[in-house]
C-alpha cells in the first residue's frame, strides 16, 4: 500500500511539473509579445477597407483577452506617402501587419497583376463567385506562395470591391466613350496600358492631388469600388457619372511579418486564423452590400454592423449622379477592346496562373 502511494504521489508530483513547465512556456511566450503591433492600410478610417482592418483588430483584441493588441494606422500613415513600399516594410518589420491591395504589392509580385487583367472577371456569369472561385482554388493558392516566397505570411483575404468608372463628362457606356478622357490612376502598369488600350489619358496622382486636380479639370475621372471608397470619399462632390462596369477587382491580403508571426503561441496563431477567417466574411459583406442577392446585408444585420447606406446606387443617385449599369453585353465589348492588355501581361503574369484562375472561375458557373 505504502508503495502504490509513492508511485501515485510521484505521477502528481510529474504531472505538476509538467504543467507548471507549459505555464511558464506560455507566460514566456507572451511576455514576448509587443505592447502594439502595428497594421498598416492605405485608405481611411472610414473606408470598407479601413473598416475591416479595424474589425480584426478588434476581434483579435476580444479573443486573446488583450493579448495582443493591435492597433491601425490608415491612410498610408506608415508608408511615408509611398503606397508601393508597403510589401517591403512589412518584410523587413516596420510594419508588423498589412490589409494590402495587390495592386500596391504588384511591383514586387507580378503575379499579383492577375485580378487587375481587365474585364477578365467581369465577363463571368457571376463576378462575386468568380472571385471567391479564385481565392479558394488552386490560382488562390498560387497567389499565396508568390507572396510567401518573397518573405511575408498572408493570414487570409478581403475585399475592397469591384472598381468602378466615375467621370465629369457624361455617361460612359461603350469604348468610343473614353476616348481623350484623362483618367486619374494607381501607378501600376497595368493599370496604365489597360485605359491607354481604351483610348483615354491615364494620369498618375495621389489622391490628395485628385481631387484638386477634378476641381481644376486637370482630369476628368477615376475608378475606384463604389461601396469600400466612392461612397464614403463623396465622390459625388466632384462627378455625375458612374459607369457600373467592374472592370477589375481590389481583393485585400491580410499579411504579418514571418518574425512577429513566429512570436505568438500556437493557440494564438490559430485565434489570428479564426479572426482573419471572420474578418473576410465581414469584408465581403461591405464590399457587396446592396449588390448581392441580399446575403451581405443579411450578414451585417446578424452580426450588428449594417452601415448607414444599404443600397448604393439609390445613394448615388440621390446626390445627383447617373449611374450606367452595363449589360453583359455592353461590358463585352471592352472585354474585347483590352484583349490585347490581356494578352500582353498574362505572359508577365503567368500563362499557367492564368489558366488557373480560369479553372477555378469555371466551377462557378
Amino acid at each position: 500500500m505504502k508503495g502504490f502511494m509513492r508511485r501515485t504521489w510521484c505521477v502528481v508530483f510529474v504531472c505538476l511539473l509538467s504543467a507548471s513547465a507549459l505555464l511558464a512556456s506560455a507566460q514566456s511566450a507572451t511576455a514576448a509579445y509587443k505592447a502594439e503591433y502595428k497594421l498598416s492600410v492605405v485608405p481611411g478610417a472610414t473606408s470598407g477597407w479601413g473598416l475591416t482592418a479595424t474589425r480584426f483588430a478588434e476581434l483579435v483584441n476580444e479573443r486573446t483577452n488583450g493579448r495582443i493588441n493591435i492597433k491601425v494606422y490608415p491612410s498610408s500613415q506608415l508608408l511615408a506617402g509611398k503606397q508601393t513600399s508597403e510589401f517591403l516594410m512589412l518584410r523587413n518589420g516596420s510594419i508588423d501587419f498589412a490589409l494590402a491591395s495587390p495592386i500596391n504589392w504588384s511591383p514586387q509580385i507580378k503575379e499579383l497583376n492577375l485580378t487587375a487583367l481587365p474585364f477578365f472577371m467581369a465577363v463571368q456569369p457571376d463576378r462575386y463567385k468568380a472571385i471567391d472561385a479564385v481565392t479558394a482554388g488552386k490560382s488562390g493558392a498560387m497567389l499565396i506562395a508568390a507572396v510567401e516566397q518573397k518573405g511575408v505570411k498572408l493570414l487570409g483575404w478581403g475585399e475592397n470591391g469591384y472598381r468602378e468608372m466615375t467621370t465629369s463628362k457624361g455617361p460612359i457606356t461603350k469604348p468610343e466613350d473614353m476616348q481623350g478622357l484623362k483618367i486619374r490612376v494607381v501607378g501600376s502598369p497595368i493599370f496604365i496600358d489597360t485605359f491607354r488600350a481604351l483610348g483615354a489619358n491615364p494620369v498618375n496622382m495621389n489622391w490628395a492631388e485628385a481631387t484638386t486636380g477634378f476641381q481644376q479639370g486637370v482630369v476628368d475621372g477615376q475608378e475606384n469600388p463604389t461601396n469600400g471608397i466612392n461612397i464614403p470619399l463623396k465622390i459625388w462632390d466632384y462627378h455625375k457619372f458612374l459607369c457600373d462596369w467592374h472592370y477589375v477587382i481590389d481583393p485585400l491580403m491580410l499579411g504579418v511579418n514571418p518574425g512577429v508571426w513566429s512570436q505568438f503561441t500556437p493557440e494564438d496563431k490559430q485565434i489570428l486564423l479564426a479572426c482573419a477567417k471572420e474578418m473576410e466574411l465581414y469584408s465581403k459583406a461591405l464590399s457587396r452590400l446592396g449588390m448581392d442577392d441580399g446575403a451581405s446585408k443579411a450578414y451585417l444585420e446578424k452580426i450588428g454592423k449594417l452601415p448607414d447606406v444599404t443600397d448604393p446606387y439609390a445613394c448615388l443617385e440621390q446626390h445627383g449622379m447617373t449611374v450606367s449599369r452595363l449589360t453583359a453585353e455592353q461590358i463585352a465589348q471592352f472585354h474585347k477592346a483590352t484583349q490585347a492588355v490581356r494578352d500582353e501581361w498574362t505572359s508577365k503574369i503567368g500563362p499557367n496562373l492564368v489558366k488557373a484562375a480560369e479553372q477555378d472561375m469555371a466551377t462557378a458557373k
